[in-house]
């Protein structure tokens, strides 16, 4: 059965889930404060790759057509993915791209997603595809990430915000 369960599941969905649940462990975040990062590929990226020049893009149709707005989004489905249904359910926003320009101030706050699609747990997973945001550089990314919120409301705010200090100065 067990055998069966990881023919059935990619390996990068099992790294998305250990992620979550790892950081599930590690992040307990105060009521009035929480923040979002979602890690991964294609299933998760909501546009990061539309800010790259890469062909690995979901900025034309067919994606994007049940989407609010019917239009693509950099999102490689027809609509929402999985980081849009769990904001959606908890009741909190969306995240925005990292590499979206839209990413600054106030907004910095809700988290970010540093997925890309065309990547996978090893680096050469995707080789067919130039300029993406591997594994290595989107932790990269969450590190300049926390030197922006730090730059915004300081450490000692970031402890209030969200106890997941810990973590976060692991990266």
């Amino acid at each position: 059965m067990a055998g069966l369960l990881v023919d059935i599941i990619p390996c990068s969905d099992w790294f998305i889930l250990i992620l979550i649940l790892t950081l599930g462990n590690n992040v307990i975040c105060h009521a009035n404060g929480r923040a979002f990062f979602v890690f991964g590929d294609s299933l998760v990226d909501n546009g990061n790759n539309n800010y790259l020049i890469t062909t690995a893009r979901a900025d034309a149709p067919p994606y994007g057509i049940d989407y609010p707005t019917h239009q693509p989004t950099g999102r490689f489905s027809n609509g929402l993915n999985i980081p849009d249904i769990i904001s959606e359910h908890m009741g909190w926003e969306a995240t925005l791209p990292y590499l979206s320009p839209e990413l600054r101030g106030q907004n910095l706050l809700v988290g970010a997603n540093f997925a890309s699609a065309g990547v996978g747990i090893l680096n050469d997973t995707g080789i067919q595809f130039v300029n993406i945001i591997r594994i290595p550089n989107q932790l990269d990314n969450f590190k300049e990430y926390q030197q922006r919120v730090n730059a915004l409301i300081g450490y000692e705010e970031i402890l209030t915000f969200c106890e997941f200090y810990e973590m976060w100065r692991a990266y």
